[in-house]
């Protein structure tokens, strides 16, 4: 197994002690697995893709790992403060996106992730760390910018998966 893929099953155990830390308010413990989780996301596609290491593993766990840390965060921080609604909105998006992927796969089409979600991962992986160590820093400013920008992922998770739908419409028109 190369590099890239065990970072990415590392981001993966990583995500039952983040919980664990999450759930003893060990504020500061779990912001940094979050923190050194969503960096190996980073590392990991960087590497793969600079040493010609892709596999079809990491194309299938990779973004499967992210989406296991990031809703994880999102889920403990039910009702508040991430919104259940919001959470739902932006699990819908991926459950499209995963939909289309697999009847695109099925048809021998293979969708490329666009940059908007990629964007929309990071704003997400970012509002995740500013609320996760908003209780550390203890500021109502700070707690209000991180709610900012956990709206802004909101807005881009809808974005990107708006542009997903229209970029591979044809996925939808297949027989």
């Amino acid at each position: 197994m190369n590099l890239p893929n065990k970072l990415t099953i590392a981001r993966i155990i990583a995500v039952p002690f983040f919980i664990a830390a999450y759930y003893l308010q060990w504020h500061l413990v779990a912001f940094i697995i979050f923190i050194l989780a969503s960096f190996t996301d980073m590392l990991d596609g960087k590497i793969a893709r600079k040493y010609n290491l892709v596999t079809n593993f990491g194309k299938i766990m990779d973004p499967l790992a992210d989406k296991v840390l990031v809703y994880a965060a999102f889920c403990l921080m039910i009702p508040d403060p991430v919104p259940g609604w919001m959470l739902i909105i932006i699990l819908a998006r991926e459950f499209l996106v995963a939909g289309v992927r697999t009847v695109a796969a099925s048809e021998g089409i293979v969708i490329a992730a666009a940059m908007s979600g990629k964007i929309k991962t990071v704003l997400q992986m970012i509002a995740v760390c500013m609320l996760l160590i908003a209780p550390v820093i203890n500021q109502s400013w700070f707690l209000i910018l991180s709610k900012v920008v956990l709206w802004a992922a909101l807005v881009m998770t809808i974005v990107s998966g708006y542009q997903y739908v229209v970029d591979n419409k044809q996925v939808f028109a297949q027989k």
